[in-house]
């Protein structure tokens, strides 16, 4: 049976990442995949409402779904793409980070959170993979977080990330066909997802440039000081997107490189295991709240001033 691929892009039509998605998808298709691609502009997609219902419900082992899976294409979308065998997803960075259409698609996932599904029983465990592509106008300085938040879009419905492209200084439209480099590095990845999804689950590496990002786990460019966790746990330093702790070391060249200790793997949000562990933090926090009648009566008694504010707004 033949491999199933998609595509998902946020990108304008017949421009730079619809492109790259494209030639990424012509790889697979070329190795034997049973390819698919939509383009988001293509769809409605409501923003998050920010209710946590659906948390809620999984934090007491059911699933409810979103209230919003009758109102827009979300379901529709996620009912085929959670069946796919790996997904390659494209996104353009206006500011630093991906755009609008893409993260409004992305935080809705919550509602589909594969490793909270699992534990309460409410679906089966099936391995995914994805590459990610994100293309801009300007080097990775105004681009410095495009990946790595198309990166935390996919711990929720459990895609391990095997291979990352940031295409840089493509200011204008399909431009990357300038570009034959980045245009064959597309093609790569699609070979990559190949190599990848062929590959038994236990085995699936890293396949993109070796010494890409900071960190060794999520190749991510993006570290952060650590703080006192929910649970007593602390690392000096956490790898902002994966969440593993470690520290700073210089090497013998006199660089720096981050190293993951002992534990640090403790909350890898890459495993399903470290997502897991959010589920205990939501039901600790906000289970809390529900459960404690004092709080709630708490709250009820001072939001009444906030609800009579009221302020100018336009014309």
């Amino acid at each position: 049976m033949a491999y199933k691929i998609m595509g998902v892009t946020a990108g304008r039509k017949n421009s730079n990442s619809e492109i790259l998605l494209k030639e990424a998808l012509m790889a697979c298709e070329e190795l034997g995949a049973e390819v698919r691609m939509i383009n988001l502009k293509d769809f409605h997609i409501e923003p998050c409402t920010g209710c946590t219902s659906c948390t809620r419900g999984m934090a007491q082992g059911k699933n409810t779904g979103c209230v919003l899976d009758k109102k827009d294409d979300k379901k529709k979308i996620m009912d085929v793409l959670l069946n796919q065998d790996a997904v390659i997803y494209s996104a353009p960075t206006y500011d630093l980070m991906p755009n609008a259409e893409y993260l409004a698609f992305a935080q809705r996932s919550l509602a589909f959170e594969t490793s909270f599904l699992e534990t309460i029983g409410a679906i089966e465990h099936r391995d995914r993979v994805a590459g990610l592509i994100a293309v801009g106008g300007s080097t990775r300085a105004w681009q410095s977080i495009a990946l790595e938040c198309m990166q935390a879009t996919m711990f929720t419905t459990d895609f391990k990330v095997v291979d990352m492209i940031l295409g840089t200084r493509i200011p204008g439209r399909a431009q990357c066909l300038l570009n034959d480099e980045l245009v064959a590095r597309a093609h790569k990845m699609g070979e990559n997802i190949m190599k990848a999804v062929a590959t038994p689950p236990e085995e699936r590496t890293w396949l993109g440039e070796e010494d890409m990002g900071w960190c060794p786990n999520c190749h991510s460019n993006a570290l952060v000081l650590g703080e006192m966790q929910w649970d007593g746990i602390y690392y000096p330093v956490e790898c902002q997107v994966c969440g593993c702790g470690g520290t700073l070391e210089k090497t013998e060249d006199g660089k720096w490189k981050f190293v993951i200790q002992e534990n640090g793997h403790y909350k890898d949000r890459t495993t399903v295991i470290g997502r897991a562990r959010h589920l205990e933090e939501i039901g600790q926090t906000e289970g809390g709240f529900y459960a404690n009648p004092e709080f709630q009566k708490i709250v009820a008694e001072k939001i009444g001033k906030y609800k009579a504010k009221q302020f100018p707004g336009l014309e």
